[in-house]
């Protein structure tokens, strides 16, 4: 196991293809970023009728997410550039920077640092770090009190 699997984990997120991003997760698998992250929140706020949260359990949660509520939020440009990676064949970790355009028109940049763990060849958990405070503000205009 190398890098090679994250990256092929992040394009197939960023293209929004279920089937890809499918193949590359247990059905078991977790992802957990911040809570009240403001990528959940803006989310409820576009549609209060989606079950968006911070930690998806199993691929079908994962897959849903990312390929049709994050395209919501984030509608153009999405790109994610890597800056210091390591892993073997039970972990990875990736520092990254992700800018995109927002549903509202604002840009968005913000530093990430990923932590996976793999089983079988394919991602198992995903835990998510970010300036949750930069999210809301490039998001919404100002932090949550």
């Amino acid at each position: 196991m190398n890098f090679s699997i994250i990256e092929v984990a992040f394009q197939a997120l960023a293209s929004n293809d279920p089937d890809r991003i499918s193949a590359v997760f247990t059905e078991d698998a977790e992802w957990l970023s911040p809570p009240a992250n403001a990528t959940v929140v803006a989310l409820k706020l576009i549609d209060h009728t989606l079950t968006v949260t911070n930690h998806m359990v199993g691929r079908k949660a994962i897959v849903r997410f990312w390929a049709e509520d994050f395209p919501r939020l984030f509608v153009g440009d999405l790109d994610v550039t890597f800056h210091t990676s390591h892993a073997d064949g039970v972990q990875g970790i990736v520092e990254a920077t992700v800018t995109a355009t927002l549903a509202n028109g604002n840009h968005y940049i913000n530093d990430y640092c990923f932590v996976f763990e793999f089983r079988d060849g394919l991602i198992h958990r995903v835990r998510e770090y970010t300036d949750t405070a930069r999210g809301h503000r490039m998001t919404f205009g100002s932090v949550p009190q």
